[in-house]
């Protein structure tokens, strides 16, 4: 790892009402004391007034900070400058503590030697940038989850575990008087099949998917049944046109809504109907598409109308589907009877009437989601080679293999939970996560 000290913005770029300068390394003391005035002897943890001048210029009025290691963020020499914020005084100090010998620091480079130093692993590093770039209170539990060590947890059980299969096959191997390898084959291939389906479990990506980027949720229906009214008041505001004429909505219109914690993607699209024109069409194959990829449907239907052989067709189309009826202007007299229906949501877009139901329903299909053990892609694609990896040894003890040969499996899947800790890992990995942290952190 470089021995040399770096220095970034450590806060968003911008007017703001602070701007921090973060600065690591063996001279960090150093360049603090040679920019900060009044100078002084630094108490760690302290948080001191002055201004910070270079060259005999006051660049600005400041608090600064001095964290010594190990007892820093980096488990370096760390100093914080907390500057007014702007871009002009925050560049101007980057600026001097470059020329003093500072470098500029690349991506993820202070949560990096966190990690190298062993301040962190390399699932609690990550979760850093999780938490940064969470915009959902799911997302962000399942973060801090991961900072707080979850993942770190979950990990050295099932590597326990492992330890202790390898552990059991060892002894058998070695003193075959005390068991037999037909007794070893058996409790390794049980235990495997146990962790295998341990570390699957754990593994939920619909769930992490949600968390992370919100469920998709589509409105469907023939036209003027009042899709647009409703994503409009859903969204509480005016996203969508909304006219009399049937086929106004042409293309796809979206409304990100944040519902209990969750972000929810609404998707108003084209009635559906035949006999549409060319272009219209096009928005009926693309409303189509969408109803295919939803994480659920919301049929919605004019429940001051009788159902026509468009809304029938609808119906049947995405019995199948995770779906809500949603009976629309039940202000209007009612024509339609919510017990013929299955659990339908009575609303009315124009009255607000029923919507926190419907908001309600909608969230609970993102139920749990991000509460799995494992939440991030790369977290998940090493548990289920390690799971492979653990039932391809418990395949192997079933044959009659030669237990040494399991052995080689269940060395393979320790291998895959080390990646994730960060235990066992190359520069290679090390960079490609590290190159998506932003930089100052």
């Amino acid at each position: 790892m470089d021995q040399d000290t770096i220095a970034a913005l450590a806060t968003a770029p911008g007017e703001g009402g602070i701007a921090i300068v973060r600065v690591s390394g063996t001279d960090a003391e150093a360049l603090l004391s040679r920019l900060f005035a009044p100078a002084r002897a630094w108490e760690s943890h302290r948080m001191y007034y002055g201004h910070i001048v270079y060259e005999g210029e006051t660049l600005d009025e400041c608090m600064a900070v001095l964290f010594r290691a190990p007892r820093s963020y980096t488990r370096e020499d760390v100093a914080e400058i907390h500057l007014h914020g702007g871009s002009w005084a925050a560049q101007s100090v980057l600026n001097a503590l470059y020329r003093l010998g500072a470098r500029p620091a690349g991506p993820g480079e202070f949560t990096r030697r966190a990690f190298l130093n062993g301040r962190v692993d390399l699932s609690r590093a990550e979760a850093v940038m999780a938490l940064i770039s969470a915009e959902g209170g799911r997302a962000a539990r399942a973060a801090l989850r991961q900072l707080e060590g979850g993942v770190s947890g979950f990990v050295r059980s099932a590597q326990a575990d492992l330890i202790a299969l390898l552990s059991g096959a060892a002894a058998a191997i070695d003193y075959p008087e005390e068991i037999t390898l037909e007794e070893a084959a058996s409790d390794l291939e049980a235990g495997a099949r146990r962790l295998a389906d341990k570390l699957e479990a754990a593994c939920d990506e619909r769930g992490a998917r949600i968390a992370d980027q919100g469920l998709e949720a589509v409105l469907c229906g023939r036209p003027n049944v009042g899709k647009s009214s409703l994503l409009n008041a859903l969204a509480r505001q005016e996203r969508a046109i909304v006219t009399d004429i049937p086929g106004t909505t042409r293309d796809i219109i979206r409304a990100d809504v944040m519902i209990e914690g969750l972000r929810v993607h609404f998707a108003d699209t084209a009635g559906l109907r035949e006999g549409a024109d060319a272009i219209e069409r096009i928005g009926v194959d693309r409303a189509r598409q969408a109803i295919a990829g939803a994480d659920v449907v919301l049929a919605v239907f004019n429940a001051s109308l009788p159902l026509d052989n468009e809304d029938r067709q609808l119906l049947e189309d995405t019995k199948d589907a995770p779906r809500i009826v949603v009976l629309n202007q039940c202000d209007k007299e009612m024509v339609l009877n919510p017990a013929d229906f299955d659990d339908p949501v009575v609303v009315s877009a124009q009255t607000g009437a029923g919507l926190r139901d419907l908001e309600k329903r909608v969230a609970a299909y993102g139920a749990g989601a991000g509460e799995s053990a494992l939440t991030q892609q790369r977290h998940m694609i090493l548990a289920r080679e390690a799971a492979a990896s653990l039932r391809a040894a418990a395949d192997a003890c079933a044959r009659g293999e030669a237990v040494d040969l399991a052995v080689i499996d269940l060395q393979e899947a320790l291998a895959s939970l080390g990646r994730i800790t960060g235990e066992q890992v190359d520069d290679k990995m090390i960079d490609e996560i590290f190159e998506r942290f932003c930089v100052g952190k």
